[in-house]
Order: structure tokens, then C-alpha cells, then sequence
């Protein structure tokens, strides 16, 4: 099997539409599909086979795939398709870049703790890409995206290294290479990985006017009460809809040295406790910092919330406020609907505005506002 014929397979069985621009890119991940296969073949072979070839050219590394363009537009759908059906013998990783970077950060700082200084820190970097090399021929990033200036600093260092030791990259993104890391501090230090990227990776742009995430959850509810059975498989068919079922991870963030724990995320898409943000001592700058991470938040498991809930009923508040301010989704499951989720007398009147944004981010006008405000820039 290949991407093509799965692809094929797919559209002939009704499970996906048919999309002219998810055909152009599948074209480009088989030729992919073949060269990776081609190129570890010829790089496995040992003994007596490999000498009999050395008369021959050697295959070059595969040139990677940049995959970009708008949300909900299957490019972390086709990627799986490309990495589903890589043989089984060919080392192969499926990864949050995120979760990536927080990996090359964390060897680095033992790097550093070892008495690597940061003069040396192409040494680690080359050190690093070949451990990762011993480990994956494949690497496959998802939710490719650059906001934080250290991991800037070292990605062209980075990819080159991987990139020179044969692995083969395919990346999704919301964004075209040269939107990548736009005002972020020190840009001009990015570029080359700019550069990188279009010298040595194929870049696909897939823009189809169809965005099938809107699409698939067009009649579904955002709101779930009360709080049981129920209320928790349908977040969870939510869920499933919104990643496309793709592969669960953890996630950190660190705001002023707090660390808040992401316990699941998946395509941008965060899932917490009422506990986690409500019960713990967090306001407006924690909050901010989650929706600007994550387009989709769940916040589940609020209970009725009277009297002695007012701290908590302050801080859901405030969260409510910066995700409708950001133009973020909200799911929620709770005991009771907006309306009577709040009991005391503190907030009373301030809780009205939260039940009224409550109530409108279920709908179809608000839904479209965040898919406008999350959208890549338009091409310059």
C-alpha cells in the first residue's frame, strides 16, 4: 500500500470527498513514499549485496514535504496516510513539533549542565541529530509552528544536522514558510531556516475552499449538562471530530515560572479539568497563554457552582472573558446549563455576561468569527 491507493481507496469508499487540491498533495507524498522506500532499502543493504552495487549511483536523501494551508483541510489526514504505510523495517516517528522542540530544549540543557557551553552548541546540536537519526528515519511533525525565540534560534542548526544525516521530514502547518516565526523577536537570525526549508523541502500549498472540520461539526453542541455518561461521550465524539482522531500528547507551558500542565492535547486542541484551571490559583495572564496556544479549549466537569464556588465562579469568569476576547472555541461540560450554572450573589450580575457569551459561542456566527481569526495571514 502507498498514499495514493489509500487515498483512492478512501474517496472510491465514501469516507473522504474527493478534493482536487488533497489529490495534487497526495501525488507529492507518494513520490515521497517512494524514495524513502528506495533510499533505506539501499542504505540497509549489507554484506556481499551491498558491494555487488557499488558501482552504482547511491540514491540521494529524500527531499521532505512541507505541508500548509487553512484549518481543516486534511493535511494531517494525508500525512497519516504517507506515514500509515511506510514499512514496517523503516524507523519512523509521528510527533507534535511542539512536544519536539520541548525535547531539544530538555537535551540541550543537559548538554549545558554537562559543561557543554554554548559555544559548542552545534557540537550537541550535530550529537543530537544523530541520536535522533539512530532512532527514526522518519520524522512527522504536526502543528508546525514557531512562537518561541529560543527554539528559533536553533532551527536552522537543527535541520541541517537531520537533514544531513538522510532522515526524512514531513511537516503540516497552518502557515507558508516565510510566515513562519512573523515579528518574532530576532527574525533576521531565522531566515536561513526559512531558506532551509524551500531549498530543501517540497512545499504544498492545500487551500481547498472546503473547510471539512467546520463542516463535521456544524450540528454539533459545544455545551453538555448535565454532567454524566452522556455529557462525557459526547466531548469525547467532539474531540475525536475536532483531531480527526489523531494521536493524544501532553503539553507544558510556563507563564512567569508557573508551569501549567496540558494533561491532553491534539491538533491544537487542549482538553482540562474545571479543577486544573477553576480550583488552582490562575487569572487572565495563565489564560491568555492558553488561548493563544490552543484554538479548541475543553473545560470539563464544572459542577454547580453557589455561594462558597464564588472564587472559582471569578476565575471561570475571566477564562470565558479571554477565550471569547481571542476568538477561541469553548467546550464545556457542567451539572447544569449556563443560565443556572451560577447560584451566588457575589458575581450575580458580572455571571450574566457569562451566561450571554456562553450562549453565543454555540453558535454557527461565532464559530465562523474564530475560523476567520485563526486563520493563516493572506499570502503578501
Amino acid at each position: 500500500m502507498n498514499p495514493l491507493s489509500n487515498y483512492t481507496m478512501y474517496v472510491a469508499n465514501r469516507k473522504i470527498d474527493p478534493d482536487p487540491q488533497q489529490a495534487r498533495a497526495v501525488e507529492s507524498l507518494n513520490r515521497l513514499h517512494r524514495d524513502v522506500v528506495e533510499y533505506e532499502s539501499q542504505r540497509q543493504e549489507k554484506g556481499w549485496r551491498k558491494h555487488l552495487k557499488f558501482l552504482q549511483p547511491r540514491h540521494l536523501p529524500p527531499r521532505g514535504i512541507y505541508l500548509f494551508g487553512p484549518v481543516g483541510r486534511g493535511k494531517s489526514m494525508l500525512m497519516d496516510l504517507f506515514y500509515d504505510t511506510l514499512p514496517l523495517n523503516i524507523k519512523k516517528r509521528r510527533i507534535h513539533f511542539h512536544q519536539f522542540m520541548i525535547e531539544v530544549q530538555d537535551y540541550l540543557h543537559l548538554c549545558r549542565v554537562s559543561g557543554v557551553g554554548m559555544e559548542e552548541s552545534n557540537i550537541a546540536l550535530l550529537s543530537l541529530a544523530i541520536v535522533v537519526a539512530n532512532r527514526s528515519r522518519v520524522l512527522c511533525f504536526d502543528e508546525f509552528h514557531v512562537t518561541d525565540v529560543a527554539d528559533a534560534m536553533i532551527l536552522s542548526r537543527l535541520f541541517t544536522a537531520l537533514l544531513d544525516q538522510g532522515i526524512c521530514i514531513v511537516a503540516t502547518s497552518n502557515w507558508a514558510p516565510k510566515d513562519l516565526y512573523k515579528g518574532g523577536l530576532q527574525r533576521d537570525r531565522f531566515m536561513p531556516f526559512i531558506n532551509l526549508i524551500e531549498q530543501r523541502m517540497e512545499v504544498v500549498e492545500i487551500d481547498s475552499p472546503h473547510d471539512y472540520r467546520a463542516r463535521d461539526v456544524k450540528n454539533m453542541s459545544f455545551y453538555f449538562s448535565p454532567l454524566g455518561a452522556e455529557a462525557g461521550q459526547n466531548a469525547d465524539n467532539l474531540f475525536n471530530s475536532l483531531t480527526h482522531n489523531a494521536p493524544v500528547h501532553t503539553d507544558l507551558l510556563t507563564v512567569r515560572g508557573r508551569s501549567i500542565q496540558v494533561p491532553v492535547v491534539a491538533q491544537d486542541v487542549a482538553r482540562f479539568g474545571f479543577s486544573q484551571l477553576c480550583e488552582r490559583p490562575l487569572g487572565a495572564e495563565d489564560y491568555m497563554a492558553i488561548a493563544r496556544r490552543y484554538h479548541t479549549v475543553f473545560l470539563e466537569n464544572i459542577p454547580h457552582l453557589g455561594y462558597d464556588r464564588r472564587n472559582e465562579a471569578y476565575r471561570l469568569m475571566t477564562l470565558v472573558d479571554v477565550m471569547y476576547d481571542q476568538h477561541r472555541s469553548l467546550v464545556i461540560t457542567a451539572q447544569s446549563p449556563p443560565q443556572n450554572l451560577y447560584s451566588g450573589h457575589d458575581h450575580a450580575f458580572e455571571f450574566q455576561r457569562t451566561v450571554s457569551r456562553l450562549l453565543e459561542m454555540q453558535t454557527h456566527e461565532y464559530m465562523r468569527r474564530v475560523q476567520a481569526h485563526f486563520a493563516p495571514p493572506p499570502a503578501s
